[in-house]
């Protein structure tokens, strides 16, 4: 279903006929390929689905809204280049979904330096949300507070013996803090840390480690391809750890991408189940997408994306017509307690969160999240 929804959107721009005639350009770049090309593309959809009605309902303020993407291949020093170009060039009024710790980082001087908005940065790195960046507009809890709930679970449900894998990178050193708060909480430590190169994973060590110390469960931070074959060297020790990954991997690809190894595995959330009808978002994003596809089933990185381009719109409407990228700043900083649908959005000059919303999951025997 996301494959044949996304055959139209191309990676410099979603419509082609649009671009020629929309004055509301929003930049996008993320891992349109590379190890987090499933999740980005279940991202790009989920945005796709709601300013798509947008438009067929007569765009923002009268115009309509079209999203320039570029790929950085999951690159920060691309995602960087590609922000320029569409900052610079492509004269977009903001940035949307920019997906990676590093990556965001990367681009984060360019916002200053140039006045332009970035919203709904797919990461929930820390680094996003103290200190306050004016031109940062968060819409998904951070991953410390993820991690920290994974690890609290799993002391709750008697799994003391638990060990952390992480990237060596900004992410991996981001979320780990959230994991040791929670060790602290419960007074325990885990069993051993362990960290692999982003550039070239190798989990000859991990694998030692597991062997030696035989944890009950394992924290996988990290992203897509690189989890998924850490899994596999993990499995392939005789390990039957418990797995616990964050929300930058709840995403259809990723379990496809498990293959065996994805029914158990436990993938914390930051927006509400995505088959649960009694949440307003989730239904009206179910909606949205029956009416496009005519199959109504969406998932949690798309819900992602649809939330991040409701707050997008909402902050278009109320920078009025002709939006400036500084009126769209103070457009986006009065929203408070906006409720994109059973969650509420705000923003402040004292704090740019927007959400604190977490939840666990795990991938069951039929390949689906189960809450």
């Amino acid at each position: 279903m996301i494959r044949n929804w996304l055959k139209g959107l191309t990676v410099l721009a979603w419509a082609a006929a649009g671009l020629a005639h929309a004055d509301i350009l929003i930049g996008q770049t993320a891992g349109f390929s590379g190890p987090v090309a499933s999740g980005v593309k279940e991202t790009a959809a989920g945005a796709k689905l709601y300013i798509d009605h947008v438009n067929a309902n007569g765009g923002v303020n009268g115009e309509p809204v079209t999203l320039v993407a570029m790929d950085d291949k999951f690159e920060p020093a691309d995602a960087a280049a590609n922000a320029r170009e569409l900052i610079t060039k492509k004269k977009v009024l903001a940035l949307l979904l920019t997906r990676g710790t590093p990556h965001n980082q990367a681009i984060l001087p360019l916002l200053s330096e140039f006045g332009v908005p970035l919203v709904a940065p797919s990461t929930g790195a820390m680094v996003l949300h103290k200190p306050v960046n004016p031109w940062v507009f968060n819409v998904r809890a951070s991953y410390q507070h993820e991690a920290n709930r994974a690890i609290r679970h799993l002391s709750l449900v008697g799994l003391g013996r638990v060990a952390i894998v992480q990237v060596n990178d900004s992410f991996g050193t981001d979320a780990i803090k959230g994991a040791l708060e929670a060790f602290t909480q419960v007074n325990g430590a885990p069993v051993f840390t362990e960290a692999y190169d982003r550039e070239k994973p190798d989990f000859t060590k991990i694998q030692a480690e597991v062997t030696a110390k035989n944890p009950q469960a394992i924290l996988f931070l990290g992203s897509g391809s690189a989890v998924v074959n850490g899994v596999k060297a993990i499995r392939a020790t005789g390990s039957r750890a418990q797995i616990v990954t964050l929300s930058n991997n709840a995403s259809d690809g990723f379990i496809k991408a498990m293959g065996d190894n994805a029914a158990g595995t436990i993938v914390t959330q930051v927006f509400p189940y995505e088959r649960s009808l009694a949440n307003p978002m989730v239904k009206q994003a179910r909606e949205y997408a029956k009416a496009a596809t005519g199959d109504d089933r969406v998932t949690p990185a798309m819900l992602e994306g649809f939330a991040g381009a409701k707050v997008l719109v909402e902050g278009l409407r109320r920078a009025g017509k002709q939006p400036t990228r500084e009126k769209l700043r103070e457009a986006l900083e009065s929203l408070h307690r906006y409720d994109i649908g059973g969650l509420e959005v705000s923003f402040s000059p004292a704090s740019h969160s927007g959400l604190d919303y977490t939840d666990l999951s795990i991938i069951g025997s039929d390949g689906k999240f189960q809450r």
